[in-house]
């Protein structure tokens, strides 16, 4: 199955582009369940009551799934909370907290990927920075949970069941592991989804100096994280040759800003219909654009490690980050991960195995790849026979 993740600056349109993308594909013969979190529900409204065919909609409904995850957690635990003398919350009196909307998000990403008799999932994502936190937020809580609870340090594991029997209740230990082994399992099927070789994300921007500088920060964020950017559209272009001297700078303003994206990267224009899309006759016009339809996505390449041990003396790690700048970038070796930072993003990355037994000697910026260099270390590096 294919998925494809649709975001972009904020008031960019790329829910109506989301809407679009996903009818476009249905009247392309393809199976298409198109999903959002957006509050309010605006997708009715664009593509109709009962949809076209071969197109299903569903909405991320954050506060129900907090409140179902939030119930489930107390009765899974409820020995612990009566030793302690807590009293649970009724399904009545819990609202959602602020993040919630991530963790639906993504729990609906990974049930959609499953969906049977479905080619295509089309997800209206977040704002841009908000989609690059909540695409990274699957692999740096597995870390968090790794660290803080790591599963072979479990204390007294033979102890646990002699000391529940003499409690009367299940050890809070063990209640503690068994919810981060399960939230770790959730965790992990959503990232799986979310680095698949089947999914893809689509970038929604107006062309313009806002947009451009924001398109910059969210693609570096992206690739941080290893999510290849396969288009952007180019949201309400206006027409060219106006008569009207204003008009035609903006549209000109326009032509400038998409030919520079178009140098980086694949461009779908979408036209301005002159006025904000209102229902499915409009949203038809604009699906009526063939290269929305997503084409299968082109395999994921790995940061490549060259061996430049006999020209050089080192390693080079290859790490692509399209669009930075040497201002925005920032490394540490911490044991055998590394710290990198990217303007308003970070993340920390584990070694590759070869580079673990080497000590960074460099890095530099080119053509938007930073190149990190590794010295082999004598001690630990394997001795020529």
């Amino acid at each position: 199955m294919h998925t494809l993740l649709i975001t972009g600056p904020g008031g960019a349109g790329r829910t109506t582009v989301a809407a679009a993308t996903a009818l476009a594909a249905a009247r392309h013969g393809q199976r298409v369940l198109l999903l959002s979190g957006d509050i309010g529900d605006p997708l009715t409204a664009l593509v109709g009551d009962p949809a076209a065919p071969g197109l299903r909609v569903a909405r991320v409904d954050s506060g129900e799934e907090f409140r179902e995850e939030l119930v489930a957690l107390q009765q899974r635990g409820s020995a612990l909370l009566g030793m302690v003398g807590a009293r649970p919350l009724g399904a009545e009196e819990i609202t959602e907290l602020p993040g919630a909307e991530q963790f639906a998000l993504l729990r609906a990403l990974r049930r959609a990927a499953a969906t049977p008799d479905t080619d295509l999932v089309v997800v209206d994502m977040p704002p841009l920075h908000q989609s690059v936190a909540t695409l990274a937020l699957p692999a740096q809580l597995r870390r968090y949970l790794a660290r803080l609870l790591p599963a072979e340090r479990q204390a007294a594991r033979a102890l646990r069941p002699v000391l529940a029997q003499l409690a009367g209740v299940p050890m809070p230990a063990q209640w503690l592991y068994e919810t981060a082994a399960r939230w770790d399992e959730e965790l992990a099927a959503v990232q799986a989804v979310v680095e698949a070789d089947t999914t893809e994300l689509r970038l929604v921007a107006e062309p313009g100096p806002a947009a451009a500088d924001a398109l910059r920060l969210g693609r570096l964020g992206l690739a941080l994280q290893q999510l290849p950017v396969s288009a952007v559209v180019a949201n309400r272009m206006l027409p060219q040759g106006s008569t009207d001297t204003w008009l035609a700078g903006l549209a000109a303003q326009q032509e400038t800003y998409a030919a520079e994206w178009a140098a980086e990267l694949p461009v779908v224009p979408l036209a301005h219909l002159g006025r904000d899309p209102r229902g499915p006759q409009d949203l038809e016009r604009l699906a009526a654009v063939d290269a929305l339809v997503p084409q299968a996505p082109a395999p994921r390449r790995a940061w490549a490690v060259e061996d430049r041990l006999a020209e050089d003396g080192v390693l080079v790690w290859v790490v692509p980050l399209p669009g930075a700048h040497k201002r925005d970038l920032d490394l540490v070796r911490r044991g055998d991960e590394l710290l990198l930072t990217a303007g308003p993003h970070r993340r920390i990355v584990p070694l590759p195995g070869a580079l673990r037994r080497c000590t960074v000697s460099g890095a530099a910026l080119a053509e938007g790849e930073l190149r990190v260099r590794f010295t082999p270390d004598p001690g630990l590096w394997p001795r020529a026979q």
